[in-house]
């Protein structure tokens, strides 16, 4: 069986998922894919079960009703990865911002060594493209101020492009990650770091959507803003054991 399975949330993305499927089982290791759909009302979920009838062996759809948070929906897709004991469990957008071709030097991180790789947009500067001036200011920033109020060295804390070795999540008591916005990003990799998992930032670049309608938000913003205090605060009282 496979080892390696990449989790993808979906709402709306009926412009791109089929060619992000097609794309995924292109490349040159042996993928599996997980598409956790919350209801789109575009007819997403039915262009991936379609597509099941090519892929039946590497391609799976999990339907949620309603939007229910990207948290939730890569929760839900961690703990179906784990019952089916995959190795190597990755998280990635559908909308092409991320190349698909570097889920092979994540998972080549892991493999040398990393229990968690993050596709980073800014370990080597700021590699960014087609965001506006503000996006990406926004975005840099917040992660500068993750690492301020955490103490974390994460230069990418938002980051959405991970692999994580299953053992993590062994470890992670998944139904004690409690956002489900921007700030679920910052709230996994502190967590695995505070359990002592190593951490290696991978770097990538990121190209904003072409195709379809972006799902970012200012409460989503707000939610990553206070959530991180109220995570740093959490953090003082709570025991994290080693991994």
């Amino acid at each position: 069986m496979p080892d390696s399975i990449v989790i993808i949330p979906t709402y709306n993305e009926k412009e791109n998922i089929e060619r992000m499927i097609r794309k995924v089982f292109s490349l040159p290791h042996d993928f599996h894919l997980l598409i956790v759909d919350d209801g789109s009302p575009d007819g997403t979920a039915n262009i991936v079960k379609n597509l099941r009838q090519e892929y039946p062996e590497k391609l799976f759809i999990e339907e949620r009703a309603g939007k229910q948070g990207l948290g939730t929906a890569y929760i839900h897709g961690f703990k179906w990865s784990i019952q089916r004991k995959y190795d190597y469990i990755f998280e990635m957008d559908a909308d092409f911002s991320h190349n698909p071709e570097d889920l092979i030097k994540l998972r080549n991180a892991c493999v040398g060594g990393a229990d968690v790789a993050v596709g980073s947009r800014y370990i080597k500067g700021v590699n960014v493209v087609n965001w506006p001036m503000s996006r990406v200011l926004m975005s840099y920033f917040a992660s500068v101020y993750v690492r301020f109020i955490t103490g974390i060295n994460v230069q990418d804390s938002t980051a959405g492009f991970v692999c994580y070795k299953s053992r993590v999540f062994d470890v992670l008591n998944l139904d004690k990650i409690k956002f489900v916005g921007y700030a679920f990003q910052i709230e996994m990799k502190y967590t695995a770091i505070k359990h002592g998992f190593t951490l290696v930032e991978v770097p990538i670049i990121f190209t904003d959507r072409t195709e379809g309608t972006s799902k970012m938000s200012t409460g989503i913003f707000r939610e990553a803003f206070i959530g991180v205090i109220q995570m740093k605060i959490n953090s003082i009282f709570r025991k994290y054991p080693e991994g």
